[in-house]
């Protein structure tokens, strides 16, 4: 890799995990960028895998060093979310790129529009709340194995989910997303790099920057409130609808 690779994936990497940490769909940037470089779909997949658990590791440290976290909840959600992590990844080593693109749109349109859909402010009984809660855990699976599959823009999909069903607000929605990710992606990167599917030298150098973009979005996701990550997660949802007109 010669020195303007480095300061491209450099870029690219700080870029992408801005928008990953305040909203989603950073990896929609990362990817194209990583086939771009000669890498076929699985070889991106993985590669861009180490640039996201390096992006979680320094956004969960600038939340902590900001007095936000919930480490007991966050693994709560993780636990359930890790085994379909794990096997997602494992499917998502064999996908072909069609099928990765298919897929992907599915999702992508289906959580654009959850998000677009306002939280409910009524009051609500305090056992129909808990009921509603509990649905946080076989859907954590199901985004796990997401995540583990094709990764791209699971932000967004752990946003709707935390944010509709825990009715959270959106600074702890991404703070507990953060450590979500972090920790799932730990064996999801295993199993990829255990079938050969990851170019470590691209992966460290898109990492180097998402380490920047992650640490510096946590702290203006926290300071700047619900009104910025809002601000961003529109402009994220729109980059991901340009990316989707392409696909259809």
């Amino acid at each position: 890799m010669n020195f303007p690779d480095f300061v491209l994936l450099f870029g690219v990497g700080v870029v992408s995990a801005f928008l990953n940490v305040m909203a989603g769909g950073g990896s929609a940037i990362a990817l194209p960028v990583l086939i771009f470089m000669g890498l076929d779909s699985a070889l991106a997949n993985g590669t861009n895998r180490v640039a996201i658990l390096l992006q979680n590791i320094f956004a969960v440290t600038s939340f902590r060093s900001l007095d936000v976290h919930a480490f007991r909840q966050s693994l709560s959600f993780t636990l359930w979310a890790l085994p379909g992590a794990v096997a997602g990844a494992v499917v998502g080593v064999t996908i072909s790129d069609m099928w990765f693109q298919r897929i992907l749109a599915v999702v992508m349109i289906a959580t654009v529009v959850t998000l677009l859909i306002p939280q409910k402010s009524a009051a609500e009984d305090p056992e129909m709340s808990k009921k509603r809660e509990r649905w946080i855990y076989p859907i954590m699976i199901g985004i796990g194995f997401y995540g583990g599959f094709i990764q791209v823009s699971v932000g967004f999909l752990f946003m709707a989910a935390l944010y509709h069903v825990m009715r959270m607000n959106l600074v702890l929605v991404n703070m507990h997303k953060v450590t979500i990710v972090m920790i799932y992606m730990v064996p999801a990167l295993a199993v990829y790099a255990w079938t050969g599917n990851v170019d470590w030298l691209s992966g460290l150098s898109l990492g180097a920057g998402s380490a920047v973009g992650g640490w510096w979005a946590a702290r203006v996701s926290v300071r700047g409130g619900e009104k910025v990550v809002r601000i961003v997660l529109v402009a994220a949802m729109l980059v991901m609808a340009a990316k989707l007109v392409r696909i259809f």
